[in-house]
């Protein structure tokens, strides 16, 4: 790998679900069930030298037909940050669920790294069956594959760099070909796990999520996401509204809606 250098990195919230439960996020039954309300981010890497997006949500038209709530497109709560999405060198794709492929026509000029395994996964025969393609949106997939053919995706079997400071692991259990991203930053190697762990609890508790493929990987996974990171305290998980808590906004006027992640978190 290349030297690795530096970023500024920042969670945007852009949606959320607030009807949902304890017990859904769980496998185990939540016997204190209560609220579980899970908000919807992407992530952006900053440095003088370049912009890497982690994830792309998904648009208005998605979040009526699924019953989400919405507040803004990913790109608009980007523009909050002054990043442009069509200078946006390189997207990160964790996994093709709908909620994280959703706006790929916002970044015209990116690269997109995917995992091997992803791309067979929802072009494979498992797709067959409506419990796995329950949570993937076919005019998502058919977009990738354009992208694909236009010679403008990185495929990636395992690990590997997206930029100098910056890769891709892949962490088995939520979908065949879920990865997470290691970036430095002025406190060490921060790991965006996304729905890795969708909450602290799950990573934290060894409280698998119930959306899984594999379950004694995604277990495993949670392992692997602390290990990568500087500590545990390093390790962002992709849904848990705990995160605009733990870390402060960039600038006032931004609480709740952005948290920046290479300084420390909030005591």
């Amino acid at each position: 790998m290349s030297q690795p250098e530096s970023y500024e990195v920042f969670a945007v919230k852009f949606g959320s679900w607030p009807e949902r439960r304890r017990h859904n996020n769980f496998i185990m039954a939540d016997p204190h069930d209560g609220p579980g309300q899970l908000d919807f981010y992407v992530w952006a890497c900053v440095n003088d030298k370049r912009t890497v997006v982690v994830d792309l949500g998904f648009d208005r038209k998605e979040a009526e037909a699924r019953g989400r709530k919405i507040d803004r497109l990913p790109h608009e709560g980007l523009a909050m940050l002054n990043i442009d999405p069509a200078k946006v060198g390189h997207v990160v794709i964790s996994h093709m669920h709908w909620d994280h492929v959703g706006t790929q026509d916002a970044f015209p000029n990116a690269l997109f790294h995917v995992q091997d395994l992803e791309m067979e996964f929802v072009t494979g025969r498992l797709m067959n069956d409506y419990f796995f393609r329950r949570p993937f949106t076919l005019e998502h997939v058919q977009a990738m594959i354009r992208r694909i053919y236009a010679g403008r995706v990185r495929f990636h079997d395992g690990e590997g760099e997206v930029v100098p400071g910056i890769s891709v692991h892949h962490i088995g259990g939520h979908t065949l070909g879920m990865q997470s991203v290691r970036v430095l930053t002025r406190r060490g190697w921060v790991v965006l796990a996304s729905d890795a762990s969708h909450t602290y609890e799950n990573f934290e508790q060894t409280q698998p999520f119930p959306t899984v493929i594999n379950v004694a990987d995604m277990v495993a996974g949670y392992k692997k996401l602390v290990r990568l990171a500087e500590t545990p305290k390093h390790v962002i998980p992709g849904h848990d509204p705990l995160v605009l808590k733990r870390y402060p906004a960039p600038r006032a006027g931004l609480e709740g809606i952005i948290a920046r992640l290479d300084v420390a978190p909030n005591a």
